[in-house]
């Protein structure tokens, strides 16, 4: 035994899905370290977590983006005694808009936080994971099933993610480590605004609030599932999707995202 005691980190903790699942974790006894670059909104969830009688998150504020990620919070952990027990990759961010016409480097800073920095962290931590028994929770979403022109670089990503991690559960589950992808649908977060969307999202029979979905990811996790779509009109959806022909499925999804363009512009 190394000494360290066993912490669940969670990234992209400072808003939205990562708030929810920071507070669902310390609900449950875990205690966490809470990763983003909004150093005030991480203290103020730290203290909101420490008020209710669970340990003080460990606060790291890191900018994923840049190289090195796992590195700074292996060594942020190390410092504070502690290591991974669950890794719980939520970070990233969407763009509404055609490949084409959207900012090219703009895009490939998404690849690089949905794709690299998630697979660097789903792989940097395995020992620990294994030693404590714990898991890994990568947050995808329903646009991992679809093609997806009008956000095509967006829904590559979160269909590398939903391969990745099925990859992963079957890879490690030998090892005692959980790997659990959720793939949420449409959640009222700051990821509409940051993706582009007017006006956020509007409500329907798919949209579900962050806290069921957190919900969702936790127990899906704990029960060692490979994947979990949240909800019963989500999981219909991707049902549908192996029976619909893909051309269709191109012209629907194709069509949706232009209307959100459109009321962007408006």
């Amino acid at each position: 035994m190394n000494g360290l005691r066993p912490v669940t980190v969670i990234t992209g903790a400072s808003a939205g899905i990562g708030v929810a699942l920071a507070r669902i974790f310390a609900r449950n006894g875990h205690e966490l370290a809470l990763v983003a670059r909004r150093e005030d909104r991480l203290h103020q969830l730290a203290d909101e977590i420490a008020s209710s009688g669970a340990p003080k998150p460990i606060v790291i504020v890191a900018d994923l983006s840049k190289l090195g990620a796992a590195r700074q919070i292996g060594e942020a952990l190390a410092a504070n005694g502690a290591e991974p027990q669950f890794m719980v990759n939520n970070a990233g961010f969407g763009l509404v808009g055609l490949a084409s016409s959207r900012d090219r480097d703009e895009q490939l800073a998404m690849i690089d936080l949905n794709l690299r920095v998630l697979t660097e962290l789903s792989l940097a931590f395995v020992p620990s994971l294994e030693r404590h028994q714990g898991g890994l929770l990568n947050v995808g979403s329903m646009a991992g099933f679809l093609p997806g022109p009008g956000m095509a670089v967006y829904y590559a990503t979160k269909a590398y993610v939903l391969s990745f991690s099925e990859a992963l559960h079957s890879e490690l589950k030998s090892r005692g480590v959980r790997v659990t992808v959720i793939c949420p649908g449409p959640v009222p977060t700051e990821f509409a605004a940051r993706a582009g969307v007017s006006g956020g999202l509007t409500p329907g029979i798919l949209t579900q609030s962050a806290e069921s979905v957190a919900a969702a990811g936790y127990r899906g996790l704990m029960r060692g599932q490979r994947a979990v779509v949240p909800g019963l009109a989500n999981k219909l959806i991707t049902i549908l999707i192996r029976i619909v022909p893909r051309r269709l499925m191109l012209r629907l999804v194709g069509s949706r995202q232009s209307r959100r363009r459109s009321a962007s512009r408006t």
